[in-house]
C-alpha cells in the first residue's frame, strides 16, 4: 500500500460524498455494510488489477477494453500505447469510466478523467518504482526499456467512485 495519511483521508472523502450522491437503485444495493473504505480498498488494489476501461468516441460512443490498473496513492492509473485508439481519445475527451470486478463479490468502478502522467518526470518517481516492482519479475529487466521506450500512462482523476464487497476476504 502506498497510500499515506492525507491520501486515505482524500480517498474516504471520495468514496463517501460518491455513496452519498448515488441514486436509490445504487443505494439499495450497496449499502453501507457493501462499502470498503479507503484503507480496505487500498489494501485490496495492490499490485496490477485488470479494469475495463471506457472512453468516448467524437460521436460520443463509449468503447470499453482492457486495461493494466495500478492503484497508488488513491487513484487508478493505466497505461496503453501513445499511438492507441485509447489515447487518442483520451487527448480529445478525458472523461472515462473504468470498473475493477474480479468476481461477483468485489467492485470498484471510477468515473473522472484521464490526465496523460510522464512516468520519466521527478514527481512520478514513486509510481515508475512501483510500475518496476510489478512488472520487472513478471517480464524481465527488458520491460525497463519497454516503460522508457515510450509507453504513456494516465491517472484517473475521480469524481466519483463506488466499492461493493459481499463477505470474503
Amino acid at each position: 500500500m502506498h497510500e499515506t495519511r492525507e491520501d486515505l483521508a482524500s480517498l474516504q472523502e471520495l468514496l463517501d460524498r460518491s455513496a452519498a450522491l448515488g441514486g436509490p437503485h445504487l443505494r439499495s444495493v450497496i449499502t453501507a455494510e457493501r462499502r470498503l473504505s479507503a484503507v480496505e480498498l487500498s489494501d485490496r488494489l495492490v499490485g496490477m488489477r485488470l479494469l475495463a476501461l471506457a472512453t468516448v468516441t467524437a460521436d460520443g460512443r463509449p468503447l470499453v477494453g482492457p486495461v493494466d490498473g495500478i492503484f497508488y496513492r488513491g487513484a487508478f492509473y493505466f497505461g496503453s500505447s501513445p499511438e492507441s485508439v485509447r489515447f487518442r481519445h483520451i487527448r480529445h475527451r478525458p472523461q472515462v469510466s473504468a470498473t475493477h470486478v474480479p468476481g461477483e463479490e468485489l467492485a470498484v468502478t471510477v468515473h473522472g478523467r484521464a490526465v496523460p502522467i510522464d512516468v520519466a518526470a521527478e514527481d512520478q518517481a514513486g509510481f515508475r518504482s512501483s510500475l518496476l516492482y510489478i512488472y520487472v519479475p513478471r517480464y524481465g529487466p527488458e520491460w525497463e526499456d519497454f516503460l522508457a521506450g515510450g509507453a504513456c500512462y494516465a491517472r484517473i482523476e475521480a469524481a466519483r467512485m463506488f466499492t461493493f464487497h459481499m463477505g470474503g476476504p
